[in-house]
């Protein structure tokens, strides 16, 4: 459980809240064109509200229709129905939270939010340590990413290839889950479904004897709680690789490298997408959490990789990043002394500390 163990975990929740707090003091998010895309993210969620409940709505009219041929005063079916239905859109097939991911491919906001995000980071971090020894201070990451394209690994995807291969994964997964879902349902051995597809999941990530404990445990547990903490899982995960796209998509790494990537920080990144997954939840307010989360990724892309060379430096930057070198010294840093894992200074920060002589960032 190296990568997968309790105090990575904790370390990746905290930095939940440390980068929202870093984020949210951005004067650049709270410009008019943020503003607007604020109010267009309150209304998104009152239309994803809107939209996932129309199937609820039909079946309550159809019901009610039914009901003027037939007494269902004293039937428990409909609402069970109903509920059912509910269960299968929030919980097994995440409709709400692939609404927000998707809205990714409908506007490039989330993206300059990551960067300009970025940019406040690298800011904030030269004025607080304006005072140390510049030899000491780490290196930039906005100066450098700045210079790459998107998608310049040469796997470059038109907008509209992007999101149907976003449609593509959220298909097969949704099937997947629904198909084990309702597999469960099966007599005698139906009650193995779901603590075996949980151990499945979490031999990979845990190793097997926590994952041992997940099945059995499993075994006594109602479906409807296996079912949510499965799909917690997997959308966690899911949430994460999608607020580190705009890294992914201008850094070139090959899909074996970015897989043993995500594998070294496996519990960081799951603790951080964790906190942010269970906000998501908040009605109406989802989709604006949702950018507060991609904002706050820029802050973790800071603690958990080393700044970008320029992108004509670049050949070997990829393979350096695979194993997250300073892990241990990171994991074990008090929470207020994040920002003392430092690399040598390159002469971007020369240039911020010129740029902001004598202003305080908080």
């Amino acid at each position: 459980m190296s990568n997968f163990d309790i105090n990575a975990i904790l370390r990746g929740a905290q930095l939940t809240l440390v980068g929202a707090h870093r984020a949210l003091q951005n004067p650049a998010l709270f410009t008019s064109d943020h503003y607007r895309q604020a109010v267009l993210a309150v209304v998104s969620g009152l239309a994803i509200r809107i939209i996932i409940s129309i199937p609820v709505v039909v079946v309550k009219v159809l019901i009610w229709m039914l009901g003027l041929f037939m007494n269902l005063d004293a039937a428990d079916w409909d609402n069970e129905l109903i509920e059912g239905l509910s269960f299968i859109e929030n919980s097994v097939l995440q409709v709400p939270f692939f609404l927000m991911s998707f809205m990714r491919f409908v506007s490039p906001t989330l993206d300059r939010m990551f960067m300009e995000s970025l940019d406040w980071v690298d800011r904030t971090y030269i004025a607080k340590h304006k005072s140390d020894d510049p030899t000491k201070l780490r290196a930039m990451y906005y100066e450098n990413l700045k210079l790459y394209s998107r998608h310049g690994s040469g796997e470059k995807k038109s907008p509209m290839d992007a999101a149907l291969a976003f449609l593509i994964r959220y298909g097969r997964r949704a099937a997947i889950s629904l198909a084990v879902y309702a597999l469960s349902f099966l007599p005698l051995v139906g009650r193995f479904v779901l603590p075996a597809a949980s151990f499945y999941t979490f031999n990979k990530s845990v190793g097997t004897p926590p994952a041992l404990v997940i099945f059995g445990s499993g075994l006594f547990l109602p479906r409807r709680y296996l079912v949510v903490f499965l799909q917690t899982y997997f959308s966690s995960r899911s949430l994460m690789r999608e607020l580190l796209d705009p890294y992914f998509s201008r850094v070139p790494y090959t899909k074996a490298q970015k897989k043993e990537w995500f594998h070294d920080r496996a519990g960081v990144l799951f603790g951080f997408a964790l906190a942010f997954y269970a906000m998501l939840k908040i009605p109406l307010l989802g989709v604006l959490v949702y950018g507060i989360a991609e904002a706050s990724t820029a802050y973790l892309i800071t603690k958990i990789t080393d700044p970008p060379p320029s992108p004509s430096a670049a050949r070997d930057y990829a393979q350096s990043q695979v194993k997250w070198t300073n892990k241990h010294e990171f994991l074990s840093l008090p929470i207020h002394r994040l920002d003392e894992l430092n690399a040598q200074l390159k002469p971007t920060a020369k240039k911020f500390i010129d740029e902001f002589p004598g202003k305080r960032f908080t």
